[in-house]
């Protein structure tokens, strides 16, 4: 076979309909190879307006339902997730972002990681980066 004929599986860039472009030289999801990966997400809220001056429980529902709305663009939803990865400033707020994800998440229970840091990009309190299968 040549290269040609295994390109059944392509890489195509997921965009989120309705939101902002990414402000950097990226893609908010990609799938490939039956997998959907989905950029870092920051809570910025509809429209690119910046919620970093707002409380941390805030913060986390909005990165959620950015990753929700990216797996929403591919197709996919929380049910397809398989490996959740979550950086969050302070550690002493990882029980309210667990609480907020389950809440949301619901019976999904994907591989999960959460990874305590100094800052974040614009003074964000939650980041959110996730691998779902692809529908």
């Amino acid at each position: 076979m040549t290269s040609e004929a295994n390109r059944s599986d392509e890489i195509e860039y997921i965009g989120v309909p309705g939101a902002l472009p990414p402000p950097g030289h990226y893609s908010p999801g990609v799938r490939h190879g039956g997998l959907v990966y989905v950029s870092g997400q920051l809570p910025v809220a509809a429209g690119g307006v910046h919620t970093f001056d707002a409380p941390f429980k805030e913060q986390a529902r909005q990165v959620i339902e950015n990753l929700l709305g990216v797996l929403a663009a591919a197709g996919s939803t929380a049910a397809d997730l398989l490996k959740v990865t979550v950086y969050v400033v302070g550690v002493e707020n990882w029980s309210g972002f667990n609480a907020i994800y389950a809440e949301r998440l619901g019976a999904a229970k994907p591989a999960r990681a959460i990874v305590p840091v100094p800052e974040l990009h614009h003074g964000y309190l939650v980041e959110i980066d996730a691998i779902a299968r692809s529908q």
